[in-house]
Parts: C-alpha cells; sequence; structure tokens
C-alpha cells in the first residue's frame, strides 16, 4: 500500500470515523446473521433456484471471460452462509469468558511536549463497540476478521501477534486500515466485472468467525465452471506438505464428493470458485464462496487454464479408478519448488515494490534524478 495520502494513483483509505457495517458473527452452523441485510435470502427460496440465478450464459472463449457484477454479490457472506451454513466447520460451544482484563484495556495517554501542540483525538463509537466486544465475548473471546468478501490476509505482520487473530476492535482496525485487501472491498468490489450496469448499493457486513487454529496445508481451492469441478490447487502453495503429495488421490475424491453432495446446482451462480478444509479425519468442511475470475487468485493454475479448459487433466496413474469428470489436481511436488508467501511485498510501500520491479517508468527517472542531484551535492 502507499505510504502517500494524495496518491491520485491510489484508492481511498480506509476511514474508521465513516465505517459504520452490519455486523455478523457465526459460532459454527448456527444461523446468526443479521436479517435484515438486503442480500440475504432464505434457504428454499434459493436453493431451489440455483440455475435460474445463475442468469444470462457468460461470453466464453480462450481468451474472453465475463464476470458480472451478479457474481460478487453472490459470493458476499449474507448472500451464501444461509445456504451452506450446515457445511461449515463446527466448533465447540465457547468457554465462559470473562470481561477483558484492565491491562488490555488501559486508557491510552496522550503525549505533548508543548502546551500549544494540538492533540488528535481518534474517533470513537461507543454503541458499535459494545456490540462487537459483545459478539467477540460470545465466540470464546478470539475472532477471524473480514467484510463481505475478504479478510486482511495481507495485513497479519502488522498485528503484534503476527496473526488475523482478534480479541477488540482495535486489533480490527489495525488490520482494516493496513490491509489492500479490505481497501478494494470497499473502494473497487467490482474492478474485474464487464457490464456495464450502475455499481448495486452494497451494506456492509463485519463478519466475525469464532477463532479457530487451522491447519495450513490441509486447505484447497477449487474451481467450478459451468457447474462442473474442473480443478483443485493446494491453498498455501508456497510450502511443501508430504502428505498431499501421497494422498492426492484421496483428497482429491473426498473434495469431488463433497462437491457433488453439496455443492453442485445449489450456489447462486454456475461459474465460481470455493475453498474448503479437510480434517485428520478425511472430513471436507466449507470455508468461503470467490467469484470465478481475476479478482480471485488462480494460485497453482493460470485463469487461461481455467477459462478455456485446456491442459487441465486428472494427474493420476491408470490404476486409480478415476472418473472421466475428474478435475485437475495441482500441489507442490517438492522442497525444491516452495517460494516466499506472496503477502511478504505488501510489508513494503507500493512505491518501493514499483521500483524494484521497474513497474513505474515515472518512479525510476525520479529515483535517477534524484541520485544525480545527490551526486552533485557530493
Amino acid at each position: 500500500m502507499c505510504v502517500c495520502d494524495t496518491c491520485a494513483k491510489c484508492p481511498p483509505r480506509f476511514d474508521t470515523a465513516s465505517f459504520s457495517p452490519t455486523i455478523s458473527w457465526v459460532c459454527g452452523p448456527e444461523e446468526s446473521l443479521n436479517k435484515n441485510s438486503s442480500a440475504c435470502t432464505s434457504g428454499s427460496e434459493a436453493q431451489g433456484s440455483g440455475r435460474a440465478l445463475a442468469g444470462e450464459r457468460q461470453v466464453r472463449g480462450d481468451c474472453c471471460w465475463r464476470m458480472k457484477k451478479e457474481h460478487v454479490l453472490h459470493c458476499q457472506f449474507s448472500a451464501w452462509y444461509p445456504l451452506f451454513r450446515s457445511l461449515t466447520i463446527k466448533r465447540q460451544d465457547p468457554p465462559t469468558h470473562s470481561q477483558p482484563d484492565s491491562d488490555d484495556e488501559a486508557e491510552e495517554i496522550q503525549w505533548s511536549d508543548d502546551e500549544n501542540t494540538a492533540t488528535l483525538t481518534a474517533p470513537e463509537f461507543p454503541e458499535f463497540t459494545t456490540k462487537v466486544q459483545e459478539a467477540i465475548n460470545s465466540l470464546g473471546g478470539s475472532v477471524f476478521p473480514k467484510l463481505n468478501w475478504s479478510a486482511p490476509r495481507d495485513a497479519y505482520w502488522i498485528a503484534m501477534n503476527s496473526s488475523l487473530k482478534c480479541k477488540t476492535l482495535s486489533d480490527i482496525f489495525l488490520l482494516f486500515k493496513s490491509s489492500d485487501f479490505i481497501t478494494r472491498d470497499f473502494t473497487q468490489p467490482f474492478i474485474h466485472c464487464t457490464d456495464d450496469s450502475p455499481d448495486p448499493c452494497i451494506e456492509y457486513e463485519l463478519v466475525l468467525r469464532k477463532w479457530c487454529e487451522l491447519i495450513p496445508g490441509a486447505e484447497f481451492r477449487c474451481f467450478v465452471k459451468e457447474n462442473k469441478l474442473v480443478g483443485i490447487s493446494q491453498r498455501d502453495y508456497t510450502q511443501y506438505y508430504d502428505h498431499i503429495c501421497k494422498q492426492k488421490e484421496e483428497i482429491c475424491r473426498c473434495i469431488q464428493d463433497f462437491f457433488k453432495k453439496h455443492i453442485q446446482y445449489k450456489f447462486l451462480d454456475e461459474d465460481f470458485v470455493f475453498d474448503v478444509y479437510r480434517d485428520s479425519r478425511g472430513k471436507v468442511w466449507l470455508i468461503d464462496f470467490n467469484p470465478f475470475g481475476e479478482v480471485t487468485d488462480s494460485l497453482l493454475f493460470t485463469w487461461e487454464e481455467l477459462i478455456s479448459e485446456k491442459n487441465l487433466k486428472g494427474d493420476f496413474s491408470e490404476g486409480d479408478a478415476q472418473e472421466q469428470d475428474s478435475p485437475a489436481f495441482r500441489c507442490t511436488n517438492s522442497e525444491v519448488t516452495v517460494q516466499p508467501s506472496p503477502y511478504l511485498s505488501y510489508r513494503l510501500p507500493k512505491d518501493f515494490v514499483d521500483l524494484s520491479t521497474g513497474e513505474d517508468a515515472h518512479k525510476l527517472i525520479d529515483f535517477l534524478k534524484l541520485k544525480r542531484n545527490q551526486q552533485e551535492d557530493d
């Protein structure tokens, strides 16, 4: 994220003073969403019309793909959760949680070394803060925050615990203000959509999910085109997990069975992406939905492959009883191919990243002029 405040190329910064979303919190499969959300539909109403709500068929081709704004709206948490809440990870009842210790809520001291120094007071939202803290307490004291679509995964490094685990509203605000993903949700949610219709009015939602320690090597991203599961990718592709390579046939079968039984023809669109978690017992749980398009990370695939379906073949041996429509399954095959986390680049100001990659010629010219001036001064 650019560190400047007036750069014309940068999207507006997230302003806590104008942030007043709907709050949704999830303690497991139970429905606890805000019933006033315009995007929320009942299970019986939406489930029976999955194909009809897919809308006009998209123009397809090797190099052509049209993602519409309605497809993005259908991936909001409040749009899909009522339909699939029973498939999400079940968690134990939260333990009794007392109010946070006074040390955690110690009043901040505003330091001033001059009587004439102006003191800036942070905006306060007493009612909203109380509701959020009540929700956090009801979920056991620790939550995973996200907005309608995104979680601030790119900002974990700024937290004191280097994690997305939040215990207070201040923890949530710190992550949200530091996240490019959250900024995109606020400013450019339809950036890759091709339809010219006016942007829909969005009711932003703060979603709090009970914190649960998940093993990164058990998460997988699944790509669905025309209600057919075409690809499965290891979610944390920067690391090598031996168990994935050894069990990939079994993992693929489990996810495919889960898709056919619970997801296929039940989502609001026929083209979408969903993330799942496979626990130690081999049971598959639903995590999230994403639009089928460039706004979603294709991980070990390319979007050209997924759209055209070229080079998408199940990479299993002939001895395995795999169906002809088996999806392509990709994982990191050896430690040699391990890569640094893609989120590391978000720790640097955007100007530095652009300069190092040569993506902005004007910044490079300015940098060279600065170096020349320094040399002349020396």
